[in-house]
């Protein structure tokens, strides 16, 4: 996916319409006068020379002409999100109309706006805007990197990304940046997907609230996710909600869900689950801790945290793996020779843990004494 060149181009990049008073070398006063939209230029080569000096190397030219941006007419503006202009100053104009969802709708939908802005876009737009983009398939098709944003976007319909998913596994194109993109393919495999259509479907919705209370949940409860307890009140909507979903809708969660969802998701019953949980991006090295200290996660979860190397510079981690009695015990071992004393005097202790992790704790411990 090409690279878009930011504003201000030199003065052979500019058209030449904007030459005279667009180029960084061109006379102060030229471009203060044009900064003002005191030039004999309208239309889209107005709206092009103002965010061209809307990025002057001169702060105050730079100001006023941002100040100009903001007073021309409406639908200037409007026609100047269709016009076939130079990407970068579509590139440019997005940022400066990323409030209006009908404006981003114009540029997506704009041939000359570059895949590189789209899928910028992409990744924080509104749902509409996100329905604009995922109708054209020859571009998303082309540039990969628009379905993994609008994959990854909040705001993205659950049955678009399924679609979504469904068409470029069907050309053979490769989701590198969603790293749940080969189990989502198999998840639908067979499934008869629903056409676009003009309002969310009933599953869309369901998706949205469950965001919405993973969102309230943010705020991670340690014992959400330690030891047995049972999830806490402020945890249960959500926890009713993933139990409810599909293997997709649980797979896409744990990358766009906060760490209140992946808490949960993490002791998925289902593996896949489970592993896209812990293995994703999104995954922090503070939840990492309290999902060692979990008896509630499958072992290969644990095994992962464990060979984690961004990890395992973390006391906390190395600690929680050693004490829980469902890590393996290898990995376990690994990390004995890590602990504090006063926690291998604890561990030797423990009725929790292996004999093994145990007899080699109380070892160090006799080693350390003497």
């Amino acid at each position: 996916m090409d690279v878009v060149k930011p504003l201000p181009l030199t003065r052979d990049e500019l058209p030449e319409s904007l030459r005279r008073f667009g180029d960084p070398q061109a006379p102060t006063p030229a471009r203060t006068m044009a900064a003002r939209g005191v030039v004999p230029l309208k239309g889209g080569d107005l709206v092009m020379l103002l965010l061209q000096l809307a990025s002057d190397p001169a702060p105050e030219i730079a100001e006023s002409a941002r100040g100009t941006l903001e007073k021309l007419p409406p639908e200037v503006l409007d026609a100047a999100c269709d016009a076939p202009m130079p990407a970068s100053f579509l590139d440019a104009l997005a940022d400066r109309v990323v409030e209006s969802a009908d404006r981003l709708e114009r540029i997506v939908a704009n041939d000359a706006t570059a895949d590189a802005t789209v899928a910028r876009i992409a990744r924080t737009c509104p749902e509409r805007v996100c329905e604009r983009i995922a109708i054209n398939e020859q571009r998303v098709l082309g540039a990969p990197a628009i379905i993994e944003a609008l994959y990854k976007n909040r705001s993205t319909r659950m049955s678009t990304v399924d679609r979504l998913v469904e068409l470029a596994a069907r050309h053979g194109v490769e989701l590198e940046g969603v790293h749940t993109y080969q189990a989502h393919v198999e998840a639908i495999q067979g499934q008869l997907l629903p056409e676009p259509s003009d309002e969310p479907l009933p599953g869309d919705q369901l998706f949205g609230e469950a965001l919405s209370e993973d969102r309230d949940a943010e705020a991670i409860d340690q014992d959400a996710v330690e030891g047995t307890e049972a999830v806490k009140d402020e945890f249960r909507p959500l926890s009713l909600r993933i139990a409810q979903m599909t293997l997709q809708e649980k797979l896409r969660l744990t990358l766009v869900g906060n760490a209140a969802a992946r808490a949960l998701l993490v002791r998925d019953s289902n593996r896949i689950v489970a592993m896209a949980a812990i293995a994703s991006p999104m995954t922090t090295e503070a939840e990492a801790s309290g999902i060692a200290n979990s008896r509630q996660v499958p072992e290969e979860v644990l095994r992962f945290i464990g060979n984690k190397r961004e990890w395992l510079g973390n006391y906390e981690v190395k600690k929680a793996l050693v004490f829980n009695p469902k890590t393996p015990v290898g990995i376990a071992m690994k990390f004995l020779s890590h602990l504090q004393i006063g926690d291998l005097r604890t561990l030797a202790r423990s009725r929790g843990v292996s004999a093994a992790v145990k007899t080699a704790a109380a070892q160090r411990v006799a080693k350390k004494g003497s």
